[in-house]
């Protein structure tokens, strides 16, 4: 019964997943519905059933009612259309998704203005403060008017006589939907929105008065928004520019001076909203300008100057947002500002001393540099990171070291890291993370520097100080086995060792040493052994996959 159940379920996800994604209902509403659904569905499927329970369910399951919309609206009769969607609504009044979609039914499919904004009226009854809603609802009053506004130039254009018509000026004029403006920006506040019906109005040609209006009206509440203020600046670049411009550098010169009256917008703004909001929406516009593509070298280097000057402005504001960082130091790389870059990606972990991802990227860019500054700036990220999230620190480090330093300055940092403190000891690391790993990467480069013999002793100085890798022990097994003569004894000391740390859990391990057994330096004799201790140490499942893997082993399918 349950997998049956949760097939049903899983059947409903695609289309509550796309009724999600066009905005008809949120992510927790779906989520909702779906554990609702659950609870019917067994409620149907229990061993005792009742009729109550299969009411109940088909009242709650909207996809069930949105079947049946499609239904009636590709075979039923436009009143019966009607009275499902009233149906509907009588039981799902806390969807607001609900009575969007039986609005646009009314508007669209039964041509009924009337019963649309009906509709949305009582929708605000029970939604009082929805923004998809009023966006709606504000829309269609719109699209009403536009409609009635295409009759009646058609009627004008056939030569008709008019008087027989009913045209509403105050709808035709976008009077009505006005109203619903008025009504939405009393009752749910913010720039935000009020930019969203704003958006709405312009897709309409005949709305620039309305327009006007919400746009003083932004103007005047919002003063102290940033949204309102990086609206108004981006304004700019549609403003009436110099007419008849053929030219390439013409219309770029053009373009330049409406960039510019943006930028005296934002600073205009930030005289009196001196913000880090403030300050990244002016960024922003400047990065964006700058990565526009444009062949006139003279406008993509004043992009760039500006861009420069307003991340140096914010920086010195202290405002700058950390991703800005980033922008700033990759930038002047790509204009080869080395000792520029330096210097940012210096002041970057002074602004933000605790982001483990700018210190890794500051050192990444002075790694890049080569400079001076790398390795004292490592044992500062060490001390100012918090230790659990050091990893990538040391990673880096390590890699810098190795790379960079001598092998005698590299052998002191993988033994004793950068202070006394244990936090500093890579290898010694209370945080078994940064501890594991680094053991790993020291076992790496013993052999990579000293051969086969550095290698052993490395590994001979770690082997009891936990935690482990497996990894580790796989790399010195790999080690032992590329020398021309691999000892089997050591070979079953890395195994027994490996074991002690994962050999509950790990089947693959003791597969592999029971391979490694079947080889020509190792005992087939030892497998059954090894098989009955493997029986005996591993947990749970990983015993039924040893079993198989075992089988397979024996009767040469692997």
């Amino acid at each position: 019964m349950a997998d049956v159940i949760q097939q049903r379920i899983e059947d409903r996800i695609p289309a509550l997943e796309q009724l999600e994604r066009v905005g008809l209902f949120t992510n927790k509403e779906v989520k909702s519905m779906l554990k609702r659904s659950t609870a019917l569905e067994y409620k149907v499927h229990r061993a005792i059933q009742c009729k109550d329970d299969f009411i109940t369910y088909i009242q709650e399951d909207v996809q069930l009612w949105l079947s049946q919309v499609a239904f009636n609206k590709k075979w039923g009769t436009k009143g019966q259309l009607s009275k499902v969607l009233s149906s509907m609504l009588a039981i799902h009044p806390d969807k607001p998704a609900m009575w969007i979609m039986a609005a646009k039914c009314e508007m669209e499919d039964r041509n009924s203005s009337e019963s649309a904004r009906h509709l949305f009226l009582r929708a605000l009854r029970f939604h009082p403060e929805n923004k998809k809603v009023y966006q709606e609802y504000f829309r269609m009053e719109l699209m009403h008017a536009e409609k009635l506004r295409k009759q009646q130039l058609e009627l004008e254009q056939a030569k008709m006589d008019l008087t027989e018509y009913t045209f509403s000026p105050e709808i035709l004029t976008g009077k009505l939907a006005e109203v619903v403006y008025r009504d939405a920006a009393q009752k749910i506040k913010g720039a935000e929105f009020i930019l969203s019906l704003l958006q709405i109005a312009a897709i309409f040609d005949f709305t620039k008065e309305l327009q006007e209006t919400i746009l003083e009206d932004l103007k005047t509440r919002y003063n102290d928004d940033c949204l309102m203020w990086n609206f108004m600046a981006k304004r700019e670049l549609d403003a009436p520019g110099v007419p008849e411009l053929q030219s390439a550098k013409g219309r770029a010169s053009d373009i330049d001076r409406r960039e510019d009256r943006c930028c005296a917008v934002y600073e205009e703004a930030l005289k009196s909203m001196n913000t880090e909001d403030m300050w990244t929406c002016y960024t922003t516009f400047c990065l964006e300008r700058f990565k526009r593509k444009t062949n006139i070298t003279e406008l993509k280097e004043k992009r760039k100057q500006r861009l420069f000057r307003v991340f140096q402005s914010a920086h010195d504001a202290q405002l700058l947002g950390e991703a800005f960082y980033r922008n700033w130091i990759q930038i002047l790389l790509s204009s080869e500002d080395t000792e520029a870059a330096t210097r940012i990606a210096l002041d970057a972990v002074q602004r933000f001393s605790q982001s483990v991802e700018m210190w890794s990227f500051s050192l990444q860019t002075l790694v890049y540099l080569k400079s001076v500054e790398a390795g004292p700036l490592f044992q500062k990220a060490l001390k100012n990171v918090n230790p659990k999230e050091m990893l990538s620190i040391w990673q880096l480090q390590a890699d810098w070291s190795m790379s960079s330093q001598t092998p005698k300055e590299t052998e002191t940092f993988f033994q004793v890291g950068c202070s006394e403190s244990l936090y500093l000891k890579g290898v010694l690391s209370p945080v078994p993370a940064v501890s594991s790993a680094m053991k790993e990467r020291y076992l790496e480069w013993s052999y990579k520097t000293g051969g086969y013999k550095k290698a052993r002793k490395t590994f001979a100085s770690l082997r009891e100080n936990r935690p482990f890798n497996k990894t580790f022990f796989q790399l010195m097994i790999q080690i032992e086995k590329e020398e021309e003569t691999p000892k089997i004894s050591n070979l079953r000391d890395y195994y027994e060792r490996a074991l002690r740390e994962f050999g509950s859990s790990d089947d693959e391990l003791w597969i592999d040493y029971i391979k490694e057994e079947l080889q020509k330096h190792g005992n087939p004799e030892n497998c059954g052994k090894l098989h009955w201790r493997a029986i005996k140490t591993l947990e749970g499942e990983s015993v039924e996959r040893f079993t198989t893997h075992y089988t397979l082993l024996q009767t040469g399918k692997i």
